[in-house]
């Protein structure tokens, strides 16, 4: 049985219905998608600091900049997927 069967096995015997699993594994995602993202932001700043040390004020604003902006984009999936699961 594979875990898409099971987790809808479990979803229609518990009651919850598929929307709000679905609404929990989208917030999950979303957490896990802006991490990855942030991860790569920062990876990507530390490497340009090391090849142009010289400029690492503006890299530093931008990588800041750019980690709002993906915190922001997640927060906006996770408030999204819990008003569905309330609802």
């Amino acid at each position: 049985m594979s875990l898409l069967s099971t987790l809808l096995q479990a979803a229609a015997d518990s009651g919850i219905g598929i929307g709000k699993m679905g609404a929990g594994i989208g917030a999950g995602l979303s957490a896990i998608g802006a991490g990855i993202g942030i991860g790569k932001i920062g990876q990507g700043a530390l490497e340009s600091l090391a090849r142009q040390p010289e400029v690492s004020g503006d890299i530093r604003t931008n990588m800041i900049l750019t980690a709002a902006f993906v915190e922001g984009v997640a927060l906006f999936g996770i408030v999204v997927c819990l008003l569905i699961a309330v609802a």
